[in-house]
């Protein structure tokens, strides 16, 4: 078996129940907990959608931290943003297929995801942004509604997901391709390598026992 990609110098624990962002997470090699918290993710009225996703990846983060404050804590939320109107998951079939026709007819959108590196011990507080470029598809009702049918669109922000089938939806990404999945891959190991939280250690280093 490979070593581990990183290390972690504290207990880390993913704020999210997100599949996506656990995989990420995972195939780093990284130890963590994902404790998932139950918040209301309800916009407040004309709430641009980069302060949406920081405001929410915070209180995802804080609402964890409380209860374990010697551990860094990552909240992430991701939604899409078409035009300065938020899309979030879709609530049903019907909201889904709108949601598609809407994407398809602005043509272009962007993938907006916040996380936020929380830490009370430490007095670690800091939130980011990220965002991505995407030129949607225009491709006719039966087949959206095909994709709607089969069943992938719902529990995705903006009802398709790029990471599985519903990648043929999209024309061209300009920007992080894990932050349409669910995390800025870059930005985030950036910080957590900044911060100490991560660290490296060559598979022939000596052991320090």
């Amino acid at each position: 078996m490979n070593p581990p990609l990183f290390k972690t110098k504290k207990e880390l624990i993913l704020a999210s129940a997100s599949p996506r962002r656990k995989n990420f997470l995972s195939g780093l090699g990284l130890p963590f907990r994902a404790l998932a918290a139950d918040l209301d993710e309800t916009p407040y009225q004309d709430e641009p959608p980069e302060k949406f996703v920081r405001r929410m990846a915070r209180a995802k983060a804080m609402a964890i931290a409380s209860h374990h404050p010697g551990a860094v804590l990552l909240g992430a939320d991701t939604v899409i943003d078409c035009q300065g109107q938020i899309l979030g998951k879709p609530t049903d079939a019907a909201h889904a297929l709108a949601m598609l026709k809407l994407l398809r007819e602005t043509g272009t959108h962007r993938v907006i995801t916040g996380f936020s590196l929380v830490c009370i011990n430490e007095q670690i507080d800091l939130t980011q942004s990220s965002a991505t470029m995407i030129h949607f598809a225009s491709l006719p009702d039966a087949v959206l509604q095909a994709y709607v049918d089969s069943g992938e669109p719902m529990g995705k922000a903006g009802a398709y997901a790029i990471q599985e089938n519903g990648g043929f939806l999209v024309r061209e990404i300009h920007g992080s391709s894990t932050n349409v999945i669910g995390l800025p891959m870059h930005e985030l190991i950036h910080l957590l390598l900044e911060l100490q939280i991560i660290y490296t250690e060559p598979a022939n280093a000596p052991s320090s026992a």
